[in-house]
């Protein structure tokens, strides 16, 4: 089985920072891109996105009820209801795995996306030993998005 590479793992961040900066005018900030040999980080909300096809594994986006709170201030959203901010989480996993959709081709199949509130035992390493963590800052707020993907052969 193979990995994904630099320029590949770049459609992942290219795609959470266009994200943010597109929908709010405020760019995310990669605070750091690794190797993570520890647990996945988990934050309040968590948006999961399965990868088949080409490529197996799975995608997640996970950050804090803050920051999802004002990411739909910031898109002028009212409705700040735990619904709101689990469509809001999704949706964002949902975008990042299907910008790299386009990038890996109709080889890579995403899934719908699952989301979850705080820890839960669904997030874990599922093919890598050690998945890539792209550590984020947006307005003040922590996010991470996970990439734990990998060539199926």
């Amino acid at each position: 089985m193979a990995g994904i590479n630099e320029t590949e793992l770049k459609v992942f961040i290219d795609s959470v920072t266009h994200y943010f900066s597109h929908l709010t005018q405020e760019s995310a900030e990669v605070r750091s891109a690794y190797l993570n040999n520890a647990s996945i980080p988990q934050l309040d909300y968590t948006g999961l996105i399965s990868i088949t096809g080409q490529y197996r594994g799975c995608v997640y986006f996970t950050t804090t009820e803050r920051c999802l709170r004002k990411l739909l201030r910031s898109m002028r959203e009212s409705d700040l209801r735990e619904e709101n901010l689990l469509d809001a989480v999704g949706e964002i996993a949902n975008t990042i795995a299907g910008n790299a959709r386009r990038h890996f081709g109709n080889t890579l199949l995403i899934s719908v996306p699952q989301t979850m509130r705080g820890a839960v035992d669904k997030i874990g390493v599922v093919v890598r030993a050690r998945p890539y963590s792209i550590m984020l800052s947006w307005a003040g707020h922590d996010a991470v998005v996970i990439v734990d993907i990998e060539l199926d052969s």
